[in-house]
């Protein structure tokens, strides 16, 4: 057997052994985690009686052999591996990046055309964290729920550095697909302008590399670093709320490179301004430019995705198990994903199993479970039980009516909808009979009324203790 086919059969087992251990795992703040570390993975090998895996980093090498060694070597029996086999990690040494700073002389250009790159050489291209090569505008799946984020993405792939779109923020629940889409703009823009110099990292990342300068005084170095890019992509910005010292170092990279036209993407669980450790100056400069919302996507998308993912699976997955599937999943995108590979890790162990709604339900319990622990409230309920605390009708609630004691409620109602129900923004709008963009404009403006207006916020809470809900319950 050649080494070039020991090293496939090896990937395989990885691939097969990874999808086992991801799937184990329902906290998606530890999903989120594992994904990040393993994809500073760079080589998995055999070796005599070792599976070889090589990292980024010695760092990278470490915290995997403390953190996932065990759990690891336990996925690879599964997926078939040798059981005599020991697991070890060490530093890829070839995988080393060279440090590359572009110069940069800014000419000011006008606002509305797109601003030429930094000149470099071919594939310039520094990252903590790699590009994975699957996130990308053709395998994301486009919805009701992320259309907004997508169109702007593409907008900023194309004319990066356009004043009213820098920095692009995407914001959103856990799992919807942020990342995929920042990670699709720096993956195009490596296709398009292999001259461009790009970035993506972390803030969790960029926190710590500013701490690890303040203790070795190189700050010089560490500022000249991230203020030579053509395109900045920062992954989970609310992590920089940890602090304060790190946030004026940010603050005045932000404004270098928007100030040279350079393009900042960044991701939030939240909103910029439900970001409350964050200095205003820069909750200020994030709202400045294109804030965009991913929500849950909607039973259609959430098919759509499971029909994209399960291409090429074999043994394949009847279109009947991926219908039960968007079903019953409807949190997010990772939920979803990790029940496919979980119900396909079960039909590659055991191919006569029959795939009855009965069994998918004891497969994916714990999971469908945490789905439905949230009470379903129905559309109707909701409008019910608003029109009733205002003393209107349910048929003035979905009228045209603009008369502002109609319009407080409507968009109440709409809030309470988005916020506290397991119902997709399609689904709301139908039931609403009102456009995507009304729903969206409802809930932002019963959104910012809260923060002022104790007698709406005293409202909304009787409503939702009427239901069983605090205030505090689902928000993000």
């Amino acid at each position: 057997m050649s080494n070039d086919t020991i090293d496939i059969a090896s990937k395989e087992l990885w691939e097969r052994a990874k999808t086992i251990y991801l799937s184990t795992l329902f906290n998606e703040q530890e999903k989120s985690q594992a994904e990040n570390y393993f994809s500073m993975i760079t080589s998995v090998s055999v070796e005599g009686n070792v599976f070889l895996v090589r990292a980024t980093n010695k760092f990278a090498a470490d915290f995997l052999r403390d953190k996932y060694a065990g759990k690891l070597k336990s996925a690879l029996d599964l997926a078939g591996g040798d059981k005599e086999q020991v697991i070890e990690f060490k530093e890829d040494e070839r995988s080393r990046p060279a440090i590359i700073v572009p110069t940069y002389e800014p000419k000011p250009q006008p606002q509305y055309q797109s601003y030429a790159p930094t000149p470099a050489k071919p594939n310039q291209y520094i990252s903590t964290l790699p590009l994975e090569e699957n996130y990308t505008f053709e395998e994301f799946v486009q919805g009701a729920s992320n259309s907004w984020a997508y169109a702007a993405a593409k907008g900023v792939a194309k004319h990066p550095g356009l004043k009213n779109s820098n920095p692009l923020f995407i914001h959103g629940g856990t799992g919807l697909g942020k990342t995929h889409l920042m990670q699709a703009i720096g993956n195009d823009l490596r296709k398009t302008n292999p001259q461009m110099s790009i970035c993506y990292l972390t803030a969790e990342t960029f926190l710590n590399e500013y701490i690890n300068s303040l203790q070795t005084k190189d700050m010089s170095v560490f500022r000249e670093k991230y203020r030579n890019f053509d395109v900045l992509l920062v992954d989970d910005i609310q992590f920089l709320q940890k602090g304060k010292q790190c946030q004026e170092e940010f603050f005045n990279t932000f404004n270098y490179l928007t100030t040279n036209h350079k393009q900042i993407v960044m991701t939030s669980d939240v909103a910029p301004k439900n970001l409350p450790a964050l200095e205003e100056r820069l909750i200020s400069r994030f709202e400045g430019g294109m804030v965009q919302e991913i929500e849950a996507p909607g039973y259609e998308t959430r098919l759509a995705i499971l029909q994209k993912k399960a291409e090429g699976m074999t043994p394949s997955v009847p279109l009947s198990t991926l219908q039960f599937l968007a079903e019953n999943i409807k949190s997010h995108v990772r939920a979803i994903e990790g029940a496919l590979a979980k119900v396909h890790v079960t039909m590659q162990i055991n191919p006569t199993q029959e795939l009855t709604p009965e069994f998918l339900a004891f497969l994916l319990k714990d999971v469908i479970e945490k789905e439905q622990s949230m009470r379903n409230i129905t559309l109707r309920e909701i409008q019910e039980r608003v029109a009733r605390k205002y003393g209107v009708t349910v048929k003035q609630i979905l009228s045209a009516d603009r008369t502002q004691s109609l319009v407080t409620p409507r968009q109440l109602a709409m809030y309470i909808s988005r916020k506290y129900s397991n119902k997709s923004l399609q689904e709301i709008s139908k039931e609403f009979d009102k456009k995507h963009a009304t729903i969206i404009h409802g809930v932002k403006t019963i959104q910012n009324r809260l923060d002022v207006d104790a007698n709406l916020k005293n409202v909304l809470e009787e409503i939702l203790h009427e239901f069983g809900y605090k205030i505090t319950d689902n928000q993000e």
